[in-house]
């Protein structure tokens, strides 16, 4: 069964509801990034594998989790509570029965769960991603699946923010086939360290616009 990655920094509040909505089987990998709420604590208590990553960032925590991973399929998702963990099976069925080699889940925000800041560099970034390596998405939502050593393989070097955009455009380079399916998102648990914020949007664009610029995204 799968391991679903959890990038943790200061989640105390919303992990024990991740954890609870864990479909059978999955094994949750809790990355915690240098949290100072307790949030390593709580999620070994409710039987996470927790793994630490001091270098901070967004990337780094991915990477940590997928080496720490052993199932053949890995899942990443965010563990503030605005996804739903029981949503996932929906994404690696897609993925096991061949229909993608990568799988994403497109939000689909309830009402106050996505700023109009963070929905809007999302959309112009998605229109960049289009415009300059031929990929159409809708969204770059951090939820999604595919195989752990095809992962690997892909040697993501981006340890930010622009983990997510990076991945895409190495999938894509390398042919695979990018599925995405329509996930829930609702207001997340605590305050937010990206999206909720400006400077947190702001950060995140311009780490996928650099990686957008490099002469390989467009080939």
């Amino acid at each position: 069964m799968p391991d679903v990655i959890l990038p943790v920094l200061d989640e105390a509040g919303a992990i024990p509801g991740v954890l609870a909505a864990m479909p059978a089987g999955y094994r949750a990998i809790v990355v915690d990034n240098g949290s100072s709420d307790g949030s390593a604590e709580i999620a070994a208590d409710l039987g996470a594998l927790v793994v630490r990553e001091p270098r901070r960032g967004f990337g780094a925590a991915c990477h940590a989790g997928l080496l720490a991973a052993t199932a053949e399929v890995v899942c990443i998702m965010d563990c503030d509570g605005s996804f739903d963990a029981s949503e996932l099976p929906a994404l690696v069925a897609a993925l096991q029965n061949g229909r993608a080699d990568l799988v994403l889940g497109s939000r689909r925000p309830a009402a106050g769960s996505w700023p109009a800041h963070a929905r809007l560099a999302n959309r112009v970034l998605t229109v960049l991603l289009r415009a300059r390596a031929g990929v159409a998405l809708s969204d770059l939502g951090p939820m999604r699946a595919a195989r752990r050593e095809a992962l690997l393989n892909l040697a993501i070097a981006d340890r930010a923010f622009g983990y997510p955009l990076e991945m895409v455009l190495r999938a894509a380079r390398a042919d695979w086939s990018i599925l995405e399916l329509p996930v829930s998102y609702r207001p997340r648990i605590g305050d937010s360290k990206v999206t909720g914020t400006v400077r947190g949007t702001l950060r995140a664009a311009r780490d996928m616009s650099r990686l957008l610029a490099e002469p390989a995204a467009r080939g």
